[in-house]
């Protein structure tokens, strides 16, 4: 089978998962659930569902506020969209309150677990860690495509095919963007490697990748604090923290919030200092994108740059070895 074929027997099976949960449940409420970088990587989908879709509400809760704090709406109205790479207990959990309140459940995984077990329909990607993977083929690009195919098919999406179209070349875009990056990441990793906290900035479509770089890349991996801000309340209290020692890096999104990022640049510029540093979504391939979707593809594109190379770089000018962890997988908790 090609490569284009295989792209599109993903866009196909997430479009027919779709269909056959609103062949079984009038879909008031969308739920987006799961923990760390699993729940960071439901936010396109989220952000997308706020923009875009009138009849139907969304929501995005990490794992166990879910379990417990669910929310009243959930009933058999409600899609809930679980996520977890192995099969977190909390995750497994959720899933099932979700499946006791009477919700249709999709499962995004890669390993089976009991997650797979208890969720109606599932749907396998693969792990943006990874270098082999498909950029469209990961969870964070699999729920955009749920969040698109719900709406299209639930009231229409005027773009529908514009953006599966774009999933086509996203996996291309990212190569080449893995290419540009290199260098930039190792220059920004050699000032960064004795700093004890960086600050991440993002804003709207971007935020979500702005968060998983702080929480899982920098500070989960990296054990170095990393305090997330988003550029729209920047100049609402975290602007006071600024100085010329500062370490800050700023992600500029494409798309409406882009305003915000560069009216907090325009800041940095002025009271930081080289230790601000900004990574533009028109430098890693966002404007190879039609303008009417390409503001939905920021997290698709900035976080497995992020990841593969910001984080990998950072790792290597600190000499810590980013698979080891102090506490995770190792004491209970």
């Amino acid at each position: 089978m090609s490569e284009k074929s295989e792209q599109i027997k993903v866009q196909g099976e997430v479009a027919s998962i779709v269909s056959n949960v609103l062949a079984e449940c009038d879909v008031t409420h969308v739920a987006w659930v799961a923990a760390g970088g699993s729940n960071g990587g439901f936010y396109a989908a989220h952000y997308f569902m706020e923009r875009e879709c009138k009849g139907i509400a969304s929501h995005m809760y990490t794992s166990n506020e879910f379990v417990l704090a669910t929310p009243a709406y959930v009933d058999e109205r409600t899609l809930c969209v679980i996520c977890s790479m192995r099969g977190t207990k909390e995750t497994c959990v959720a899933a099932r309150v979700a499946k006791e309140h009477g919700a249709a459940t999709i499962a995004l995984y890669v390993n089976e677990s009991d997650l797979t077990e208890t969720c109606d329909q599932k749907i396998a990607y693969e792990s943006i860690a990874l270098d082999e993977s498909r950029t469209e083929r990961v969870n964070s690009s699999i729920a955009l495509m749920i969040a698109m195919s719900l709406t299209n098919q639930t009231e229409g999406y005027a773009h529908y095919d514009e953006a599966m179209r774009a999933f086509d070349v996203v996996d291309a875009i990212y190569r080449k963007a893995l290419d540009y990056a290199q260098p930039l990441a190792h220059e920004w990793a050699s000032r960064m490697a004795g700093q004890k906290t960086i600050y991440v900035m993002g804003s709207g479509p971007a935020y979500g990748s702005a968060y998983i770089f702080s929480i899982c890349n920098i500070e989960e991996m990296l054990q170095i604090d990393s305090p997330t801000i988003n550029s729209c309340e920047f100049f609402h209290g975290p602007f006071e923290i600024l100085d010329r020692a500062k370490p800050v890096f700023l992600l500029v999104s494409v798309g409406r919030c882009r305003a915000a990022d560069k009216r907090a640049l325009d800041f940095l510029k002025r009271y930081g200092d080289d230790n601000v540093y900004v990574l533009d979504g028109k430098e890693i391939g966002l404007n190879d994108l039609p303008d009417t979707v390409s503001e939905y593809f920021n997290h698709i594109l900035f976080s497995p740059i992020l990841n593969n190379v910001y984080m990998r770089a950072l790792s290597a000018a600190t000499n810590k070895d980013y698979n080891t962890r102090r506490y995770m997988w190792k004491v209970a908790y």
